[in-house]
Order: structure tokens, then sequence, then C-alpha cells
């Protein structure tokens, strides 16, 4: 596939919009948003019990880290957004969104090195959906397992885009409510899909407007990590079978054979100690499906890269070092052919 990187200009911050309710007229896509914002039950349910613990407070993790990327000076990503929802949580409220706040700066583990990881990611999978919208031409996206991302809000899209994002009640509940305090609107259509992964979201997804005979681009960020293997080999055929020639798709694995044997890697006893936060306990430690594999396979153009393959492309981010928990993380890009049926 193309690797090809945009610009930074790409990928500026966008400024907070003029609400979509000012408008004097109304798309069907934005009726549709609307329609599913509603169904996410939001209004006053107090949705903070979405990112309170779990796999839902690792996505404030990663908000602090975008938060921290935003102000570095040689940022690599931008998102203004992300330091509110880090603030607006009593579990992170403490947590530090500007990179002198942490304890030992750059020098810490977590705040330091698995920050920029972050950061890194956040680029990277940024240039992957906006070139995949603009060369690819597809005109829908679909964020599995969502969590606290703004990609709607902060990148430029043709206007013509719809944006579905799959996740929980409660942790869209707690982005519309945070979001919506900052009188912030998406740059084109946003539809929320309230649904857990392990429910039926093809039919959620279906029902908020999804079209499969049209190319999409899908993004599974951050989510592998924690599907047993089955759920993983569910999830992967079902974005292929749900894909219209054109379609890409770019996702995230490990490939270690034994997790635990990191258990003592700075990464993962830093984020332990200093948040509570026990990674190796939430991923499912089963082996792995080789996913790439069944892409390709399937007739998918594959390309299955290292983050340190692109610290090396953007001059900035990790490197590799001994007892290193991002070893075996690997960053999947796959594009199904227009000659594909």
């Amino acid at each position: 596939m193309n690797q090809a990187s945009h610009d930074a200009s790409d990928l500026s911050c966008r400024p907070l919009q003029t609400p979509a309710s000012t408008r004097t007229t109304r798309t069907r896509g934005e009726r549709m948003a609307d329609t599913a914002h509603r169904s996410t039950g939001a209004e006053g349910m107090g949705g903070v019990d979405g990112v309170a613990g779990g796999v839902g407070l690792t996505a404030l993790l990663v908000a602090a880290a975008r938060a921290i990327e935003t102000h570095r000076p040689d940022s690599l990503a931008q998102d203004v957004y992300a330091e509110h929802f880090v603030l607006s949580a009593p579990a992170s409220a403490h947590w530090p969104v500007r990179l002198h706040q942490a304890p030992d700066g750059d020098a810490s583990p977590l705040w330091g090195r698995f920050a920029r990881y972050f950061g890194l990611r956040t680029r990277v999978l940024d240039d992957f959906v906006l070139r995949s919208v603009r060369a690819g031409g597809a005109r829908q996206v679909v964020l599995l397992g969502a969590g606290l991302d703004t990609r709607a809000f902060r990148l430029d899209w043709p206007p013509d885009c719809v944006i579905f994002e799959i996740d929980r009640d409660g942790v869209l509940a707690f982005k519309h409510e945070v979001l919506g305090a900052l009188s912030a609107a998406p740059v084109t259509t946003r539809v929320p899909v309230a649904v857990d992964l392990r429910a039926d979201w093809v039919g959620a997804l279906t029902a908020a407007g999804f079209d499969p005979a049209a190319p999409t681009v899908w993004l599974a960020e951050g989510l592998l990590f924690y599907l047993p293997n089955a759920a993983e080999t569910y999830l992967i055929s079902t974005v292929d079978r749900l894909s219209a020639a054109g379609s890409a798709l770019a996702f995230e694995v490990k490939l270690e054979k034994d997790l635990m044997e990191y258990r003592d890697s700075p990464l993962y006893r830093s984020t332990h100690q200093e948040l509570g936060i026990d990674l190796l306990h939430l991923f499912s430690r089963e082996p792995r499906p080789d996913s790439a594999a069944h892409l390709t396979n399937s007739g998918w153009s594959t390309s299955v890269r290292t983050p340190f393959d692109f610290t090396h492309r953007h001059g900035r981010g990790p490197l590799p070092e001994e007892n290193d928990a991002l070893a075996g993380n690997r960053w999947v890009f796959a594009d199904k052919p227009r000659s594909a049926r």
C-alpha cells in the first residue's frame, strides 16, 4: 500500500465549530446523527461511569497522552479536546496534561516514552484515514471501539464523509457531555453507535445508516489487545464481509507469545504503579490469530509495520530498548482492491 505521509498541515487541529443546530438547513446525515446521539441516552446520565475503570480507563490514558503530545513543541498530532476528557473524569483529573506536569518529564516511562508512542500512533492513523478517504474515495469511516477519539472534530474531512463511532453507551455519553460543554461540533457528519462489540454491533451499525455496498475506512486503534482470539477472528472476518472493493482497514496487534515476559518492563510497571492500570491483566493472553494473513488470503493488500519504522520516518517517537513492552506491537494497514468481489 502507498505509505506516503501527509504534511502536518493535513492534520491541523480544527477550531471549535459552530454547532450544527444553528444551521438553517439540515442534511439527512445530520438528522441521522441526531437520532443516534439521542439513542446513547447521554442527556443527564452521567456518562463518566463509562470511563471509570477497566478498559474504559485506558481511553483516559490515551487522551492524556494526546494532550501531552498536543502541547509538545515538536508535536506530531494535535487534539485540543483530549485534556478536557482527562480533567473531566474524577479518575484522571489529577493526571498530567502537559509534559512539565509529569514527574521526571520525558524521562518518565509512562508520560515520556509511552505517551510519545500514543502520539506517534495518533499521527500515523490520522494520516492513514485521511489518505484513504482522499485518494481512495471512501466516504464512510467506522471507528471500532472509538473510545475518546475526536477525529470527527479535528481532522480536515471532505464534507460528505460520515464517521461512525462504535463504543459502549457510557463511553459515548461521557464524550458527548464533555464535547457538548465545549460547544464542539464535528467537521462532518458523526454518527455515534452505542453498542458493545460483544453484542450485535453489525445490526446496530446498519441501523445507524452504514452502507456495506460503499467503500469504507475501518479503524481499530488499541482494540484487539483486549479481545479473545475468537472475537478478533470474528471482527476481522466481519469487516472483510462488510467491506466493498476500495475499502481500507488499519489495526494494531501484539505478536508476543507470552505477554508476561514483559511484566517488569518500565511501561507496564509505571502504568500500574502510577495509575493503577494493570494492562497485562486487561489484555487477552490467548494466542493471537494472524489477522494480517487472513486479510491477505481474502484478497486484501496488507502491510505490517513496527512503530519504530514511523519513529524513523518522522524523526521522533519511541526507539527499541531492553525489556521493551512495545517490541511485539505491529500496525497493520490493508486495502481491498477495487477489482475484488
